[in-house]
């Protein structure tokens, strides 16, 4: 079943300048990349180990604002083996965080005609909060099957129960929002959870993959059919990551590891030729992944109308 990316009565489409969806096949597998909107932040948590003037200078290359940046937020829908998979779940609406341009998931899978109760399950890369905030929104509970399995890394589930931001940089309220917003996750979706340790098969091509780093329990998800390949990467790569793969995120629990696994993941891709989905890269982020020196290098994807 292909997904329908026609515009719907009455949803968000009309009101809409730019496309928030992307329609493509991996083999068999139907996928929709859909932007969550886009998170304002200060641009330190680019790169918080650098000097702030080679970090501006890299702004200045890009064409960026040298003090803030639009994070972009994507999720994924796959269709696979008679399953519905949404692979992370968007930041949803906190009333304590002034954040207008996001949270918009729950309308636009709505305009794409995914019903939130087709979804058989859903895969956490990790439990920040722009990655489970959606499946707190008023109303979405009660909309989602009772048999809802929801995928995440044990790491993961146990980090969270008394999480250490330590080795964070983040800016001040975040830790808070955190904390609280995966608590009340734990609270309202404990029983939907099928944590997995290593690495587990959701549907048919579709695997999810602990890789640790960014959260003790990151995970990638890979999607694979008839020959062909797609990974979420959730937020193990960035925009900075390809050319700048050493510099710390400021969300990174482990910002060491957190190298480690981006630079292994990155030279898995450039060898595979697979594309490349990830969280914070610009809507809809799907490309491949070349070898550049010692360092990497982003190709966009053409937009297959």
């Amino acid at each position: 079943m292909n997904f329908d990316v026609s515009p719907h009565p009455g949803g968000s489409e009309r009101d809409e300048l730019v496309p928030s969806r992307y329609a493509l096949k991996v083999g068999d597998i139907d996928v929709l990349v859909i932007s969550d909107g886009v998170l304002p932040l200060p641009t330190v948590m680019m790169g918080h180990n650098v000097d702030p003037a080679v970090r501006a200078a890299w702004m200045d290359g890009n064409f960026l604002n040298r003090d803030a940046f639009d994070w972009p937020l994507n999720v994924v829908v796959a269709r696979s083996g008679g399953r519905t998979i949404l692979i992370d779940a968007g930041l949803g609406l906190d009333p304590n965080l002034d954040l207008p341009r996001a949270g918009q998931l729950i309308k636009r899978l709505e305009a794409a005609g995914v019903d939130l109760a087709s979804v058989t399950d859903v895969v956490l890369t990790h439990m920040h909060m722009d990655h489970i905030g959606g499946l707190l929104v008023d109303g979405v509970k009660e909309r989602l099957r009772p048999d809802l399995r929801i995928h995440v890394a044990a790491a993961e589930v146990d980090f969270w129960e008394a999480p250490d931001f330590s080795h964070t940089a983040m800016p001040p309220g975040f830790p808070d929002a955190l904390r609280s917003t995966a608590k009340r996750f734990m609270d309202e979706y404990r029983g939907y959870l099928r944590p997995f340790e290593a690495e587990r098969e959701v549907a048919p091509g579709v695997v999810v993959r602990r890789v640790g780093g960014h959260t003790p329990g990151h995970s990638v998800v890979r999607l694979a059919s008839d020959g062909d390949g797609l990974t979420f990467a959730g937020d193990a790569v960035f925009a900075v990551g390809f050319d700048q793969p050493d510099w710390h995120n400021g969300f990174e629990h482990d910002p060491e590891e957190a190298a480690r696994v981006r630079v292994q993941l990155l030279r898995e891709l450039a060898a595979s030729r697979e594309q490349l989905v990830a969280t914070h890269l610009p809507f809809p982020s799907i490309g491949r992944v070349a070898v550049d020196g010692d360092a990497f290098r982003w190709v966009a994807a053409f937009w297959d109308y």
